[in-house]
Formats: C-alpha cells, sequence, structure tokens
C-alpha cells in the first residue's frame, strides 16, 4: 500500500515521498498568542496530531514542530487593554494553549519556537531577499517585491490581478500605500512606534513581518525543504503564500513538498464569531461554561467529533453532532476498557496480544488514501461493538460465545488502533475492577509497550506507559527489562 495525499499546490493526491528516506520534517502553523483557543484551534491542532500519530505508526521518524506568534498587533492590544506587557499576556496564553490542547489528547510537539527566539533569523532572511532584490526598505519598513517573484499566487491559484489586499485579516492596515512600490508588497519589518517593543535592525529598531517569522523559524529549526507544511485553510492566502515567496525566492527550493490544509469549523451553519455570540473557546466546551451553556463535553467526544469529518472537510459544530459524538464514544470507550475490566476473568495470555492481520491492513488502507481517518474509524466501531455485546452475554451468561484468545486479540487491535487516532479510554474510579490492576494484566501491558517500542510505534509505548502510571504504575526500563511498582 502506498501512502498518499492531498497537496494544495498542485491541487491533485500525490504519493508521499519524503526529503530523507523513512523520516518526516513537519511543521504547523501555532497559535497568536492573545486568547484562549477555540473550536478552530482544537480541530486544527487535533488534526494534526494524529496524522504525526499516524505517520508514526506507518513507521516514519517524525519532526514536528509548531510555533507560537509572540509578537503581534492583537498581543500589544489585549496588553494595553489590561494594562499589562507582550511578554506577560503571551506566557499567559501559552500556558492556557498547553492546559487546554492537552486536554484534548494532542501530544506536545518536539519544539514550539517562539517568534521572539529568532530574531537574528529573521533579519538574516530579510537580508537575502534585499541582496537578491526581492525586498526593499522604505522608511524604516521593508517590503517583499511581489512582482520580483514569478510563481506569486501558485499556492492559492491566483494572480495578481485577483489578490485583494485584507486577506484573511492579517494584511496591516496601517501601511502607507505610498510606501510601497505595488499594492500587494508585505511588510517583512516594520518600524518601531512610540511604547512598543522593538529590536536593533540593519534598517532600524522595529519589529517582524507576520509572514517573515514563519520562514525563518522553519529554516532554523528544520532546514530549506521540510516534508509537510500543514495549517488552516484560512492560511493559503496571504501568509503561506508569502511564505513560499520568502523561502523559495531566498533559497531557491521548495519550502516543502506538500502543502495540507483543515477545513473550517462553522457553528450551526455559520462562521463562528465573536459578533453572532457563537465564539466557543476549548475550555468552554470541556467545562460547560461561557457561550456552552451545557453539560460539559468528554474530551475523547471532541476528538471524535473532529474526526468523523474528513480534515479537508468542513466541519459544522451543533449541540446535535456533539450529543452524537458523546454517544459514539460511549460505546468506542466500552470497548476499550474491556480488556482492563474482563481480561484476567477470561485468563488472557500476554504472548498472544496480537493485531489482526486484516482489520489492520484495512485500517491503514484508508489511512493511506490522503489520512481518512473518518473511514477508518468504521474499523474500531466494528470491534467495539462487538467487544459490548460479548460483554453484555458474559455478564448476564458468566461465559462469551467468542472463544477468549480471539477477543484479546480483538481487543488489542481496537486499543492500538484507537491510540493511532490518540482515542483513549481511563478507567473509571466506579468501572468495575477499578480498584486495581491485576498484576497479570500490568505485565500484559507492558509486554504490549515492549511490541510497540520495538516495533517503533513511541506514540503507542508512550500511551501504555501513562494508562500505567495513571493507575498508580511507575515503570522502570533498565537494560535488563522494565520493572515496575505501584505508587
Amino acid at each position: 500500500m502506498t501512502l498518499t495525499l492531498y497537496n494544495t499546490l498542485t491541487r491533485r493526491q500525490e504519493p508521499f515521498e519524503t526529503v530523507e528516506p523513512g523520516k518526516v520534517k513537519m511543521y504547523c502553523c501555532g497559535v497568536t498568542v492573545y486568547d484562549y483557543c477555540h473550536l478552530g484551534h482544537a480541530r486544527s491542532y487535533i488534526v494534526w496530531d494524529t496524522i504525526r500519530r499516524y505517520l508514526m505508526w506507518r513507521g516514519f521518524e517524525v519532526r514536528y514542530i509548531q510555533n507560537f506568534t509572540d509578537i503581534d498587533d492583537k498581543i500589544l492590544n489585549r496588553a494595553k487593554e489590561q494594562g499589562s506587557t507582550m511578554s506577560a499576556v503571551s506566557n499567559r496564553f501559552i500556558e492556557a494553549y498547553f492546559a487546554d490542547i492537552r486536554r484534548l489528547n494532542v501530544m506536545d510537539a518536539d519544539e514550539y519556537p517562539r517568534v521572539t527566539e529568532h530574531i537574528p533569523e529573521i533579519h538574516q532572511l530579510i537580508e537575502i531577499l534585499a541582496e537578491k532584490g526581492l525586498a526593499y526598505a522604505v522608511g524604516g519598513d521593508v517590503y517583499y517585491r511581489v512582482e520580483r517573484f514569478p510563481g506569486y499566487g501558485k499556492l492559492a491559484s491566483r494572480n495578481l490581478e485577483q489578490m485583494q489586499a485584507g486577506a484573511s485579516g492579517r494584511v496591516d492596515g496601517e501601511e502607507l500605500e505610498g510606501k510601497k512600490q505595488h499594492p500587494f508588497d508585505f511588510a517583512l519589518w516594520k518600524q518601531a512606534k512610540p511604547g512598543e517593543p522593538s529590536w536593533d535592525s540593519p534598517w532600524g529598531a522595529g519589529r517582524p513581518g507576520w509572514h517573515i517569522e514563519c520562514s525563518a523559524m522553519i529554516r532554523s529549526r528544520l532546514g530549506e525543504t521540510i516534508d509537510i507544511h500543514g495549517g488552516g485553510g484560512d492560511l493559503i492566502f496571504p501568509h503561506h503564500e508569502n511564505e513560499i515567496a520568502q523561502s523559495e525566492g531566498a533559497m531557491n527550493r521548495p519550502l516543502a513538498r506538500y502543502w495540507t490544509h483543515n477545513g473550517m469549523v462553522m457553528v450551526n451553519g455559520q462562521k463562528m464569531s465573536k459578533s453572532l455570540g457563537n465564539f466557543i473557546t476549548i475550555r468552554e466546551l470541556l467545562d460547560g461554561t461561557g457561550n456552552w451553556q451545557h453539560e460539559p463535553v468528554n474530551p475523547m467526544a471532541v476528538r471524535l467529533f473532529v474526526l468523523q469529518a474528513h480534515y479537508r472537510k468542513p466541519l459544522d459544530f451543533t449541540t446535535e453532532a456533539i450529543a452524537t459524538a458523546e454517544n459514539s464514544w460511549k460505546t468506542l470507550k466500552e470497548g476499550l476498557l474491556f480488556g482492563y475490566q474482563y481480561g484476567e476473568k477470561l485468563g488472557w495470555d500476554a504472548e498472544t496480544s496480537l493485531l489482526i492481520p486484516e482489520l489492520a491492513e484495512r485500517f491503514q488502507l484508508l489511512g493511506d488514501n490522503d489520512f481518512n481517518f473518518s473511514g477508518a474509524l468504521a474499523v474500531l466501531f466494528e470491534l467495539a461493538k462487538e467487544l459490548q455485546r460479548e460483554s453484555n452475554i458474559f455478564i448476564h451468561e458468566g461465559a462469551t460465545k467468542t472463544p477468549t484468545d480471539e477477543l484479546q486479540r480483538q481487543w488489542y487491535t481496537l486499543v492500538t488502533l484507537a491510540g493511532v487516532l490518540g482515542l483513549e479510554a481511563k478507567l473509571d474510579p466506579d468501572t468495575p475492577t477499578a480498584a486495581g490492576l491485576s498484576d497479570e494484566q500490568i505485565d500484559l501491558l507492558i509486554q504490549q509497550r515492549q511490541q510497540a517500542r520495538k516495533a517503533k510505534n513511541f506514540a503507542e509505548s508512550d500511551r501504555i506507559r501513562n494508562e500505567l502510571q495513571a493507575q498508580g504504575i511507575t515503570l522502570i526500563d533498565s537494560p535488563e527489562g522494565t520493572r515496575w511498582h505501584r505508587s
């Protein structure tokens, strides 16, 4: 089977071939840290987290970078409103980002570079562009000369005559048109304003433009050409278009082999906005507060809701859709907990923990088709419903219809494949047998973890370790093997 993905740049689905065999360099545009993350952020980072997990499961060594934009007009305005500072506002909402997104079981990126940490790299990139005639300074500002880059507009499939200033709401309204040689030239460096943070530069005190930041951070952390550049569909123009112009204009080589974009989130068929009163943050949804005046939503139900639609399609958030996702999660959760509840009673043997090949192949066939996780979920629900049925039979009859070794393989397959999608269930305090895992259950999970590590499925290995830790079990790895003790 060949992994293929849709490339926004070419507007077709292509076989996935990395710059370096077996390794993936992946960058996703992060948040501008001036407010709490909302449903759109939840979708985006669940999507890229799941793609990362899937690539790891497929055997790739993935290096995933996601930035924080910690200097921006929105941050400065928020600091003024609160009588605070840019760095205080940024740090506060970076902490809030981690608190919210981790609840959705989104793995931490390998690195989270900040714009303010890369000012020298930004200067260097601008200087290269200036030397090539692609940038010009005027009155303390530096602009990119779009007419000198022949491919400008190729990502968005537009030409200069079709483009409109102000796309994505991030083209500075205060830039003096008289300074620009072309109306669509964009700022690489902006002259300092009184009272605002600034850095010295060859063009005078100022701060970076929005687009140059990602180009510089990618080049600094991942090199000149990466494999996957991800982000929301609203970033295609102008942000990603301008990244291409900057990086490829400077380096004369592709910035990314594949440009991938997730679809937008709607709320009851409308664009989410504060003016419409339908702006919902992640913490409001999970806590049942603010604009979400309903019961708190299980984080795994949110993740399931996101994954039930193909990542490139629009996603409509409604109370009915969330209720459906909650019910679906209950089914999946029952299947995921089956082994913890009944494995010991059924006499499961750790040595028989193997994937069911035909189901793993179906799952992979769907995932390899442009990350069709919505289709892959069908495999999980087949297994979950079968285990749910056997659970009811066991409770009422004291035995199962399906042989116990086959049930173990079904459960192990379900837990493994669900883990690839970041869907994990934990035993609740009031769940039967949740008073504590037996020694046999712990040994079973350690055996599964060892198999995952041998297969370089580190996401699954970490999931099992975290699961045991949540149950008060500490693992100690050594050259002689893995020891454990109860906390």
